[in-house]
């Protein structure tokens, strides 16, 4: 099963399911909705989604035509994404609390990438936060 939550903890969700193939989406929506270079999503069965806590403070946003976001209006995290009608949701992997094993599988809507990230940029990795100056 997976977990997933916000920031806050006030919304909380679960899936029994494992995720699907990861994918980092970098178009325009995507950039700002998240406020980052791209967000990291997978599908999951819609049947397999539920949420365990705090739909009570969710709220959803449709940022393109028949697509909702959902997200916490106490904290602002978005947690997932749906189409009516469609078998799948899209969790935001960013809220997901069960470890995956799985690795990305493509970076899509390059064509509207950021213009400061350069996915095949090899950068240096501290285990956390910033170098002292």
């Amino acid at each position: 099963m997976l977990t997933g939550s916000c920031l806050c903890g006030a919304v909380a969700y679960e899936v029994d399911a494992e995720t699907g193939p990861i994918v980092h989406c970098h178009c325009e929506t995507c950039r700002k909705a998240h406020g980052s270079a791209f967000s990291s999503v997978s599908s999951v069965p819609r049947s397999a989604f539920r949420w365990a806590r705090g739909e009570d403070v969710l709220r959803g946003s449709e940022s393109s035509s028949g697509k909702t976001r959902h997200f916490c209006t106490r904290c602002g995290s978005q947690i997932m994404a749906e189409r009516a009608g469609q078998p799948n949701v899209l969790l935001r992997l960013g809220c997901l609390d069960t470890p995956v094993s799985d690795t990305p599988k493509m970076h899509f809507w390059r064509s509207n990438g950021a213009s400061w990230y350069d996915p095949k940029l090899q950068l240096p990795e501290l285990p956390e936060g910033a170098p002292k100056r």
